[in-house]
């Protein structure tokens, strides 16, 4: 599933070409046609992305709401747009660009108050500059689960997943095992800044570094990382590796059916 990064690219790009212009929206598959005849026709006003979630502001105060989930991908073009294959949830056609949707897990129009109901439900993005990390602090701090799973719940920081989760939780030295309960504010503060630095960065180059300069491949003489994710990371997919700082090898575990992954010398399990 794309994270947070992803999203906000997506966000500008859209913005870019299609923004300020009537759209034309239709959905060769079918299952958007009522959606896009509410839209179609409209100028796109603007667009935004609040954590892993997608928005098209429309004129007349129509909303198109999309996440992608684990399948769901955006293709581009100058115009003419070629005929849809296979299905094709979504098309917008601008004055010189088309998009095409296919697979997202949502895709719906909304109206004022379904985006204030959307937006009420997800935490802080570290991305947005209007995010209160103390409100996902206070959240985090009243839990007793696993930081790994806090993190990546949308409800707390929005946007944050699997790979910024296990590479934040390295940087800060922190076991993947540690409760929410054990993270006081400063420490927490620490977390914040860096999630949000990794993933400003990723926007920028659109994939996930998260290496200090003296851990790159050219620093270290090493192969470069090739994973289909891209970038270069400490830990995640990593397993049996030599972790970059102490050369430990990377451990792997789960946690609700998703791999974590951490070094057991820079990230030692909490002591009681």
């Amino acid at each position: 599933m794309p994270e947070g990064h992803t999203i906000h690219r997506l966000a500008a790009r859209h913005r870019e070409i299609l923004a300020g212009h009537p759209v034309a929206v239709t959905s060769p598959q079918g299952r958007f046609a009522s959606g896009a005849a509410l839209v179609s026709g409209r100028v796109l006003r603007d667009t935004e992305a609040y954590g892993k979630h997608l928005l098209h502001h429309y004129e007349g105060d129509r909303t198109v709401h999309v996440h992608l989930g684990l399948y769901g991908k955006f293709a581009e073009g100058t115009l003419p747009a070629p005929a849809p294959v296979g299905q094709v949830r979504m098309v917008l056609a601008g004055p010189a660009h088309w998009l095409e949707l296919r697979g997202p897990t949502a895709c719906e129009v909304l109206d004022p108050p379904g985006v204030d109901a959307l937006r009420a439900r997800l935490g802080a993005d570290p991305l947005r500059d209007d995010a209160d990390p103390a409100v996902a602090y206070r959240r985090l701090r009243s839990s007793t689960k696993a930081l790994p799973a806090l993190l990546m719940d949308q409800s707390i920081v929005a946007g944050c997943g699997l790979i910024y989760a296990n590479e934040v939780l390295f940087r800060a030295g922190l076991s993947p095992q540690t409760p929410g309960t054990a993270i006081d504010p400063a420490r927490w503060t620490a977390l914040w800044d860096d999630l949000r630095a990794l993933m400003k960065e990723g926007v920028l180059r659109g994939r996930i570094d998260t290496v200090h300069t003296e851990h790159t491949p050219e620093a270290m003489r090493r192969a470069p990382r090739v994973d289909r994710h891209g970038g270069e990371v400490y830990v995640y997919r990593r397993p049996g590796q030599p972790c970059l700082v102490c050369g430990t090898p990377v451990a792997r575990g789960a946690m609700a059916g998703r791999n974590l992954y951490w070094c057991p010398t820079c990230q030692p399990a909490r002591t009681r």
